[in-house]
C-alpha cells in the first residue's frame, strides 16, 4: 500500500525525531510509498524548527505549520486533507502509539475502510479514563458507530475525506466526521506505550468539555432532552394543579400555601433557564459557523522532495 501518516505535533521536540526515525524504519519496509506529515498545531516551543529540521533531512517528510494553535482535531483536518495516498495513519506525537503497531494496523484494514487501535491494556488512571469515556459517550450519542473502541491511532482510506471536504468548522471532530462516510469500522488490539516525556493536554475537565463540544456540535440530543424536560413539566404542572383544584373545593385551601407557590416557581424557572441555556448554546454555535471562521489556517508547508520534483 501507499500510505500517509499524519501527525498532530504540539510541545513535542523531545519525541518527534525518534518518533519520525522509527517511524520510517517500519514504513521502508511496510509500504511501496509513504510521506509522513508533521502538523505543527502553533506549538510555543520549538517543535516547529524540529519539523523542518527532519522535513530537509527525509525527502519523505512533510512539514505544515499552522498560524496559531487550533486543537487536536483541527490539525488532523489539515494533515487530512494534505495526505497524498491511498491510505491514511493517523497518531499521536509523543511515542505512546508505537511505529511497529502501524503494520498491524494497515493490515486490518483489509475488509474495513476504517480500522482503529486499542490498548491490550488500560494505560490510564482512573479519572483519566472518566473524562475518556464520556467522550466515547458523546461519540455514540452523536451516531458514531463502535464509538467505545474510537481512539487517536487510526487507519482508514484516505477517499473517505471526501465525505466532509466542504466541512469548516472550528469545532470539528475527526470521528464524527469520518463516520459520515462510512460505517464499515472495525478495532484492533494493539500495544500502547507510556509517555516517555511530558503530559497530556487533555486534562479530565477539557476532555468533559470536549464532549459537551461533540454533542451539542453534531447531535439534536439536548434539544430533545429540552422536549422531554418541558413534557414532564408540564405532566407535573397538570397534576398540581389538579391537587390545587382538589383542594379548593375542599375547603383546605388557604394562604399558607405559599411553600407550594414559591416551591412552582422554582422548579419552572429552573426548567426554563436549562431550557434557555441549552437553545442559546445551539444559537452560538449557529452564529459562529455563520461567521466562516477557518478550521485551521497553514502558515508554512515545507515540502523539499516535491520541490525538488517540480524543478525537474
Amino acid at each position: 500500500m501507499d500510505v500517509s501518516v499524519v501527525i498532530p505535533c504540539y510541545r513535542s521536540r523531545e519525541t518527534l525525531p525518534t518518533l519520525v526515525r522509527a517511524l520510517t524504519e517500519v514504513l521502508d519496509e511496510a509500504t511501496d510509498a509513504h510521506e509522513i506529515v508533521l502538523v505543527v498545531d502553533g506549538s510555543p516551543d520549538d517543535t516547529g524548527a524540529v519539523a523542518v529540521g527532519l522535513a530537509e533531512e527525509l525527502d519523505h517528510v512533510r512539514v505544515l505549520l499552522l498560524s496559531r494553535n487550533y486543537g487536536q482535531h483541527n490539525a488532523l483536518l489539515a494533515g487530512i486533507r494534505a495526505a497524498r495516498f491511498d491510505v491514511t495513519v493517523t497518531m499521536d506525537d509523543d511515542l505512546q502509539h508505537p511505529p511497529d503497531q502501524v503494520p498491524v494496523l494497515i493490515a486490518a484494514l483489509a475488509d474495513h475502510d476504517l480500522v482503529y487501535g486499542i490498548p491490550e491494556t488500560e494505560e490510564h488512571g482512573v479519572f483519566r479514563s472518566l473524562g475518556s469515556r464520556s467522550v466515547k459517550a458523546a461519540l455514540a450519542q452523536s451516531g458514531v458507530p463502535n464509538a467505545r473502541d474510537v481512539s487517536a491511532f487510526r487507519v482508514f482510506r484516505t477517499p473517505l475525506r471526501d465525505a466532509f471536504a466542504e466541512v469548516h468548522d472550528p469545532s470539528c471532530n475527526i470521528d464524527v466526521l469520518l463516520s459520515w462516510a462510512t460505517t464499515s469500522v472495525a478495532s484492533q488490539k494493539v500495544r500502547m506505550e507510556r509517555r516517555p516525556a511530558g503530559r497530556s493536554s487533555y486534562s479530565v475537565g477539557r476532555l468533559v468539555r470536549h464532549a459537551f463540544d461533540m454533542i451539542t456540535g453534531y447531535s439534536d440530543g439536548p434539544l430533545r432532552l429540552v422536549t422531554y424536560l418541558g413534557f414532564t413539566c408540564a405532566i407535573l404542572g397538570v397534576v398540581l394543579l389538579g391537587v390545587v383544584i382538589v383542594g379548593f373545593v375542599g375547603g383546605k385551601t388557604t394562604v399558607a400555601g405559599f411553600t407550594t407557590l414559591a416551591s412552582m416557581v422554582a422548579l419552572f424557572s429552573g426548567a426554563q433557564m436549562l431550557s434557555i441555556g441549552i437553545l442559546g448554546e445551539y444559537l452560538g454555535r449557529l452564529h459562529f459557523r455563520s461567521m466562516g471562521r477557518p478550521s485551521y489556517v497553514v502558515a508554512h508547508e515545507i515540502d523539499h522532495a516535491h520541490d525538488e520534483h517540480d524543478r525537474d
